[in-house]
């Protein structure tokens, strides 16, 4: 089994910073792109940002500049790095990852760590 654990979501006034991490634990073989996506309340589920094992990134237009995604491959962990933040940005950040197992590969997703920012 596979588990994928977030934190350090919670409330942050407009213009704050947060950094939320996500650790994957189980057995892992390795873990390929990892990324971050949030769903506002009466919205769908977006992507925020996205890493591969090799470093490149991708961003949303909507937070290029203000949010920064990382990961540690020995810890198999991801970041992300949120600054500037901006009432629009509440949602629950959820973790994923392509992470590769004994018997192929499958994407996981963590719980969720919610995000609110006050105005």
């Amino acid at each position: 089994q596979v588990q994928l654990v977030e934190s350090g979501g919670g409330l942050v006034q407009t213009g704050g910073s947060l950094r939320l991490s996500c650790a994957a634990s189980g057995s892992i073989f390795s873990i390929n792109a990892m990324g971050w996506y949030r769903q506002a309340p009466g919205k769908q589920r977006e992507l925020v940002a996205a890493i591969t094992s090799g470093g490149s990134t991708k961003y949303a237009d909507s937070v290029k500049g203000r949010f920064t995604i990382s990961r540690d491959n020995a810890k198999n962990t991801v970041y992300l790095q949120i600054n500037s933040l901006k009432p629009e940005d509440t949602a629950v950040y959820y973790c994923n990852a392509e992470v590769v197992v004994t018997w192929g590969e499958y994407n996981y997703w963590g719980q969720g760590t919610q995000v609110t920012v006050s105005s």
